[in-house]
């Protein structure tokens, strides 16, 4: 019996080897669209994480008007309070033609103002405080553990989203909502550690406390 010829031609060999070439670049082709695909889905969870930890409040939203040439410019102003509730805290303000990019200004400005606040193991501030912006003037002052955030306005959001939960603050003169808060930011700005007064004062921890 004669057997089958299985030898390959030479011009056999060039196209078999094309074709495998073709087939491992498809597969990398897939693979580093998947690579691609899924770098982008945990970039994409890294920033909602982020964004997740900030809170956003709305102190106050007004109607605003700029007079220009061929009349009155309406426009709408948005107060926005930014804080992740573990000692960082802003405040900004948003201008814009429509309430929703009002707010989305004023959530920007407010993370380009944060103020690092220290708080204590019973979530309070370590010592008194005192702010003031404009004719606006005010106290802020520990408390014990169970008090509360005793304060009111824009006070309190502020207080809050900082992550104090133990204080007593009170407002004294002007009452307007957006020097109160500002007013409430150079109060924790203001604030320092026993630490921290013991080593500008270049003295011991026990001297402050004696």
């Amino acid at each position: 019996m004669t057997q089958p010829n299985t030898q390959t031609t030479p011009n056999d060999v060039p196209a078999a080897a094309e074709g495998q070439q073709q087939e491992q670049q498809q597969q990398q082709r897939r693979g580093g669209g998947r690579e691609r695909r899924g770098g982008g889905r945990r970039g994409d969870r890294r920033g909602q994480e982020r964004d997740s930890e900030w809170q956003e409040r709305v102190v106050q939203i007004r109607r605003v008007s700029k007079t220009v040439k061929g009349g009155k410019k309406m426009s709408f102003r948005a107060i926005v309070v930014v804080g992740n509730e573990r000692g960082q805290v802003g405040v900004g303000v948003g201008k814009a033609g429509d309430v929703i990019g009002a707010v989305r200004k004023g959530v920007a400005d407010g993370k380009k103002h944060l103020v690092k606040v220290p708080l204590t193991r019973h979530n309070s501030i370590p010592t008194l405080s005192n702010g003031r912006e404009g004719a606006a003037n005010v106290l802020i002052r520990p408390a014990a553990p169970g008090t509360g955030v005793i304060a009111g306005g824009s006070i309190r959001t502020v207080l809050e989203l900082a992550g104090i939960k133990n204080v007593l603050a009170k407002r004294l003169g002007s009452k307007t909502p957006l020097n109160n808060a500002r007013a409430a930011m150079v109060a924790l700005a203001n604030l320092r550690t026993h630490k921290e007064t013991a080593k500008e004062r270049g003295i011991s921890l026990e001297q402050i406390y004696s």
